[in-house]
């Protein structure tokens, strides 16, 4: 059974940073992918970064790019995002969540997410 389980938020004053910890578990190799989302009130969930783990390349949407490094340990089976220069926009709940490709439209895989408020 895959399990992703997010961590790390919290509530933080604007131009700060966060790091968010998603921790995989259950997926049978590295042929797959992690990607975060957000979803802030009111509005339509959002991708904001994605990692091959297999290659560990790394792709980033639209939303808070430039200001998000995304990253991973293998070790800890954990995957990384950074948040810095953080604005109120990015207040939202964030979720990682597992599929094949960061391509792909069909996400099976989601944890239970995780707060991030930024304050002005």
């Amino acid at each position: 059974e895959v399990q992703l389980v997010e961590s790390g938020g919290g509530l933080v004053q604007a131009g700060g940073s966060l790091r968010l910890s998603c921790v995989v578990s259950g997926f049978t190799d590295d042929d797959h992918a992690i990607g975060w989302f957000r979803q802030a009130p009111g509005k339509e969930r959002e991708g904001v970064s994605c990692i091959s783990v297999r290659s560990g390349t790394p792709y980033y949407g639209d939303g808070a790019k430039g200001r998000v490094t995304i990253s991973m340990d293998n070790a800890k089976n954990t995957v990384y995002l950074q948040l810095n220069n953080l604005e109120p926009e990015d207040t939202a709940i964030y979720r990682c969540a597992g599929t094949t490709h960061c391509s792909a439209s069909n996400w099976g895989y989601w944890g239970q997410g995780t707060q991030v408020i930024v304050s002005s």
